[in-house]
């Protein structure tokens, strides 16, 4: 099996996990809804954002549209590029990482294309589980569905110490963000090129030399062979030798 072919089932079991997960849970949960999974802080905990990953958001009216515009885009450029890291013999654990990072936002631009067309509308003001393709259409348009978020680990809470600088004395919470599985594949991807890949940085801030072609390596020996022989003349009549 080659390793394009491996990168693309990553790519598709990723995208499967993701979707299958939200899929679940928008019509299995209630807006809001948590189920523990280990302890206290291992839980699926329904919410949606309409922003970035980790549930930060770009402000209204445009900034739901543009990032949905720029997830698009970043998608064909990563295409493209996988494509290229191929070409070029790029390890395996390279394109991996490229594919992770592919992968989740796809799984994410999936959620902003089409769940506002094919689902109701879930939150707090409304009641009983959402339904795929219900009856009055969707709760949005093209491009201005929602996230669906479910991963939640509230490890740590407490007080910061009173002395604590700027936040002394008030709440904290770790990890307080709730995410999906194309976040984490986002995030791991990253990391993944960051720790493991560090050469990668380097090999790509070197210019590209273009190699030569057979004629261009014929004339650049001949050159070669000219400088040489005026270099000799040169050196003969400084020194006073005729050549035989």
């Amino acid at each position: 099996m080659s390793k394009g072919l491996k990168v693309t089932l990553l790519v598709i079991l990723v995208l499967i996990l993701d979707q299958a997960s939200k899929i679940w849970v928008k019509t299995h949960m209630g807006y809001g809804e948590e189920i523990m999974l280990i302890g206290n802080w291992a839980r699926l905990h329904f919410t949606e954002n309409p922003g970035m990953a980790f549930g930060l958001e770009l402000p209204e009216p445009f900034g739901k549209l543009i990032l949905s515009l720029f997830r698009i885009v970043a998608v064909g450029g990563l295409i493209y590029y996988i494509r290229l890291l191929q070409k070029e013999g790029a390890s395996f654990g390279l394109l991996c990482s490229f594919a992770l990072i592919l992968a989740g936002a796809i799984g994410n631009i999936i959620d902003s294309a089409i769940y506002g067309l094919i689902f109701s509308a879930s939150g707090y003001h409304y009641s009983g589980l959402a339904t795929m393709f219900p009856e009055g259409g969707g709760y949005a348009g093209f491009l201005y569905g929602k996230v669906v978020d479910m991963l939640y680990f509230p490890m740590f809470s407490g007080h910061f110490p009173d002395w604590f600088p700027v936040w002394g004395g008030e709440p904290y919470l770790f990890f307080r963000p709730v995410f999906n599985i194309a976040d984490v594949a986002i995030t791991t991807g990253v990391l993944s090129i960051i720790v493991f890949h560090r050469g990668f940085f380097t090999t790509h801030d070197k210019p590209i030399e273009p190699k030569e072609s057979g004629a261009n390596t014929v004339i650049t020996d001949t050159i070669s062979e000219v400088e040489s022989e005026i270099k000799e003349a040169s050196n003969d009549e400084s020194t006073g030798e005729e050549k035989v």
